[in-house]
């Protein structure tokens, strides 16, 4: 009788799948994401425009305004008088 042997390899040149794609392009945006912030950091790039101030104007709000004042010293009064005791 005759022993019959049979053999198979196989090799792959990219182990693993399309992994290598996966790793490239995670790389490539850390390296963009490096150079971003290497810019800002090295030509003293700011992001603040330097104009903080902020302006809001409510018009009509005048009545409004005079009764929130007149609450606010009612308070105050109270206050006054619960701490000195009268």
């Amino acid at each position: 009788m005759s022993d019959k042997t049979d053999t198979h390899t196989s090799s792959s040149a990219h182990p693993g799948g399309s992994g290598g794609n996966s790793m490239a392009f995670i790389v490539g945006g850390l390296v963009v994401a490096v150079a971003v912030i290497g810019f800002f950091l090295f030509t003293g790039a700011s992001v603040d425009d330097g104009s903080s101030d902020v302006n809001i104007n409510v018009e009509g709000a005048g009545q409004a305004m005079e009764d929130a004042a007149g609450a606010v010293e009612g308070v105050a009064g109270a206050v006054d008088d619960a701490t000195s005791g009268n």
